[in-house]
């Protein structure tokens, strides 16, 4: 099997593997919450945030093991931010983990595969790219939890950059050293603000790009 066909193989196990997330995984989590007297938009979070880590942050993971260019997570990327905008376009969606006021997780894949591709573009690697989809996936996944143990509703409360500041800089020193540590700082920092519909989904991974990107053109000065 030539390295074309084995990173089309691995794709399509990935794809599968974000499908039964989606469809199946976080849709039980959710039933599981409900059942336990949680209100619909709690255990809707807990869905939201266990599809971003489960989905979003394993498979970004584990691009740099499997791929050699970022044309098949690109494209990947692109295929489910469709999907997941199709039920917002047709008014079906899939109630377990979205919402009819905002479309951020089509916003997650899009930027998911933005900052693949633009990380091979500016770093000319793919590792690099680990460290701005785990801040939203994994971070953003422990401000969600987070909050949502304390307040029971979608908040912006400091509580939750904290504890996303505790995962996101060691994750990012282990991927990029100390200007990867300060990118999760800044990533844990900006994902605090939302401006009109742009969400953290977009801000903290094109943030902890600018300052690995700022790290790089340093570093080469």
């Amino acid at each position: 099997m030539n390295r074309l066909a084995a990173e089309a193989a691995y794709a399509a196990i990935l794809f599968l593997w974000v499908m039964l997330v989606v469809a199946l995984l976080s849709r039980k989590l959710y039933e599981w919450i409900r059942a336990r007297g949680k209100p619909h938009n709690v255990a809707v979070y807990y869905a939201r945030k266990f599809i971003h880590a489960a989905a979003g942050g394993l498979v970004a993971l584990l691009v740099p093991y499997l791929f050699s260019t970022p044309l098949l997570p690109f494209a990947l990327a692109m295929v489910l931010a469709v999907l997941t905008y199709i039920p917002h376009r047709t008014g079906k969606l899939m109630e377990w983990f979205q919402v009819p006021d905002n479309i951020y997780e089509v916003h997650f894949c899009l930027t998911w595969g933005l900052s693949v591709a633009l990380c091979w573009l500016i770093f000319g690697d793919l590792w690099h790219a680990v460290a701005p989809i785990a801040f939203m996936a994994f971070g953003d996944a422990v401000t969600g939890v987070v909050r949502n143990a304390l307040y029971g509703r979608r908040t912006k409360a400091w509580v939750g950059n904290l504890a996303m500041a505790l995962v996101s800089g060691p994750v990012g020193y282990a991927v990029a050293g100390a200007w990867g540590a300060l990118a999760g700082l800044a990533a844990s920092v900006v994902e605090h603000f939302e401006v009109g519909p742009i969400d953290d989904n977009v801000t903290v991974p094109l943030t902890a790009l600018a300052v690995l990107a700022v790290g790089r053109a340093l570093a080469g000065s």
